[in-house]
């Protein structure tokens, strides 16, 4: 018998939940084999972070934005954060569409504003207008870029440069490298069929905002995938409310989602599973390959947002901006709502200004001086460390640095 949403969605939760339980009652958690170290450099390396910056931002499917960020034909957004000028734009046809942010006749940045609603788009330098489609319906004294005969020198080469784009599950994905292209679902494989369960496409953005660190890109990334540092980092913000020891996780391909148990889960252990309350309790961390962690929850236990933290690399490696956009799944109920889920944004904000960056822009410095050789390590309970740092190794084609005897540390793990 084929389950119809709802079911399928329950079902997906209450498996977690059931897992959560044994892992409470057992003292488990879900762990990798063994620990892994990486070589500093993965993190410094100017030569892999511009082969990062190359592969997996301009040549590999990221997350611009929520499909309802742009829902209405003609609603824009600008997209920026991989170096390469960009505009999304829904058409008249209800097509999602992005194009280099360029005016053909001289280069100049043809959308201004971040974000709007336009079925025209101006250059402000001498006035030539697209459609939002891309194509060029006007040009100020056009007669004059024509020759003696009357041949224009304008052509269909003057529309907007296109770059692939791709909605799916409530998502818009945009690959920064024009004449590629995009097989988005093969890039998402069975993870598509996990974003599907969130209905991100009824969610209605509430607000957005930057965190800029002094940190390599991966190295601020890395403390969204494990709930180990909760206890000593998070003392008075995540820790009174989240367990630290015990991750429930799943991989699939290069993406990955994992739950970290809130306290109030305990209980569960000697409850009947319709007592859980899974559909209001459960919804955890999503990462989609290569940069966006998608947080399906609240710092306070009992609430639901979506909060996405796209992470974008600077020129050098310790550049990292994180775009951060709140969502409210289902869409704004009042007043009240939208001022507590803008409440939500600030208080996960301060947690990662005050505790996370701040720890990540330290932590990057000091590797800088360290000596060649010298590893991090990742233990069994960062298992989503050990294979978001082999998929990314992967997509690039550089595999990480092999662990040599140069170093004590090292050649103690060789050993």
């Amino acid at each position: 018998m084929t389950l119809s949403f709802a079911e399928r969605l329950h079902e997906t939760r209450l498996g977690l939940g059931r897992r959560i339980v044994e892992h409470i009652r057992s003292g488990t958690s879900d762990l990798a084999p063994a620990a892994m170290r990486n070589d500093v450099s993965v993190y410094t390396d100017p030569v892999r972070h511009a082969a990062e910056r190359q592969t997996l931002f301009r040549e590999t499917p990221v997350v611009a934005c929520f499909s309802n960020d742009v829902r209405e034909p003609g609603q824009f957004r600008t997209f920026d954060e991989t170096g390469v000028p960009i505009v999304v734009v829904r058409g008249r046809d209800g097509e999602v569409r992005a194009f280099l942010n360029v005016c053909q006749h001289r280069g100049a940045r043809l959308v201004r504003e971040a974000e709007g609603k336009a079925n025209l788009f101006t250059c402000w330098f001498h006035g030539w207008s697209y459609a939002n489609d891309g194509h060029l319906v006007a040009a100020p004294e056009a007669d004059r870029f024509c020759d003696a005969d009357g041949v224009s020198a304008i052509g269909s080469s003057d529309h907007l440069i296109s770059v692939p784009v791709a909605e799916r599950h409530g998502l818009v994905f945009v690959q920064a490298t024009p004449g590629s292209t995009m097989d988005i679902d093969a890039h998402l494989g069975s993870f598509g069929a996990q974003l599907e369960l969130l209905e991100l496409d009824k969610a209605e953005k509430v607000k957005d905002g930057v965190l800029p660190v002094d940190s390599n890109w991966k190295f601020a990334l890395d403390t969204y995938g494990e709930g180990y540092h909760f206890a000593a980092l998070h003392k008075q913000t995540l820790a009174p409310y989240f367990r630290s020891d015990i991750t429930v996780y799943d991989p699939f391909g290069p993406h990955h989602r994992v739950l970290f148990v809130a306290r109030e889960m305990e209980t569960w252990a000697n409850r009947a599973e319709e007592d859980w309350g899974v559909d209001d309790a459960l919804g955890g961390i999503h990462y989609i390959f290569p940069n966006t962690i998608l947080f399906a929850g609240a710092v306070s236990p009992g609430k639901r947002y979506y909060t996405t933290f796209r992470h974008f690399p600077g020129e050098t490696p310790g550049e990292t901006v994180t775009y951060k956009t709140i969502y409210a799944p289902g869409g704004v109920k009042s007043d009240a709502h939208r001022k507590e889920v803008e409440d939500a944004w600030d208080a996960t904000a301060h947690v990662v200004r005050t505790e996370d960056y701040v720890v990540s822009a330290e932590g990057y410095r000091n590797l800088q001086h360290l000596p060649p050789g010298s590893t991090v390590i990742y233990g069994r309970q960062e298992i989503s460390l050990q294979n978001v740092h082999k998929s990314l190794a992967e997509a690039i084609g550089m595999p990480l640095p092999p662990v040599t005897a140069t170093n004590p540390q090292m050649r103690e793990a060789a050993e």
